[in-house]
């Protein structure tokens, strides 16, 4: 049985949000209208002068993707991805880059789970060799348009869950396992491992994390720290 691992990949392994740049791309391509920033600016703002918290502003150009992704071409939506993904698949911690590489040499199925469109997740995963991704589904028309509607809301919001089912599907052993996150929503399946790790954490995570015992790794500029 492979030993597993599970990596979040927005702030984990990216050095930013896969689905911050395509909302970005969007934008510039004309395919989302300029007034579409309205909805975030104000957030982003907050958060870039540390008034307010990151969350408030990913969770703004979430709203704004998913409003305005309705009716756009599947299509359309993949070649942007692609572009996306090839501007920006080497902006990576190191950390975690050295660490995917020393686990693919020693046989663990690597798995990934972002709240980023699926599209995204698979294109940037590609580059380093996931077993299985995991990302957020958008509904697809029969004329291949997105309909607005976001399918598996329950699972791909519970990563525990998503973890314990490819385990047993892929008939993966817990033992030795590791997983790294970033916030506070992966301390659902970092339960589960024997090996977490929390990389850059917010304050949430780091707190569980220091009354768990847990790894704490922060790396910062060409600094990596152990806490």
């Amino acid at each position: 049985m492979n030993k597993v691992s599970i990596f979040d990949i927005d702030g984990t392994i990216f050095r930013s949000s896969l689905l911050i740049e395509v909302t970005e791309a969007l934008i510039v391509e004309g395919i989302f209208p300029e007034n579409t920033r309205d909805i975030y600016i104000d957030a982003y703002t907050n958060w870039a002068h540390r008034k307010d918290s990151y969350e408030k502003y990913i969770m703004g150009v979430v709203k704004a993707f998913e409003l305005h992704i309705k009716g756009v071409s599947h299509a359309d939506f993949v070649k942007i991805v692609k572009k996306v993904v090839m501007l920006q698949e080497k902006r990576v911690y190191r950390y975690t880059r050295d660490l995917i590489k020393d686990l693919k040499k020693k046989k663990y199925y690597i798995l990934a789970i972002s709240h980023s469109p699926r599209e995204l997740v698979y294109q940037f995963s590609k580059k380093w060799g996931f077993n299985k991704v995991y990302g957020r589904v958008y509904e697809i028309d029969k004329d291949e348009k997105f309909t607005g509607n976001t399918l598996y809301l329950d699972e791909i919001n519970d990563k525990a869950k998503i973890l314990k089912r490819a385990v047993e599907k892929e008939k993966l052993t817990l033992k030795d396992s590791v997983g790294v996150g970033d916030t506070d929503s992966d301390i659902s399946f970092l339960k589960w491992v024997e090996n977490p790790i929390c990389f850059n954490p917010n304050k949430k995570l780091y707190d569980h994390a220091k009354s768990a015992k847990w790894q704490i790794v922060v790396e910062h500029k060409d600094v990596i720290y152990f806490l």
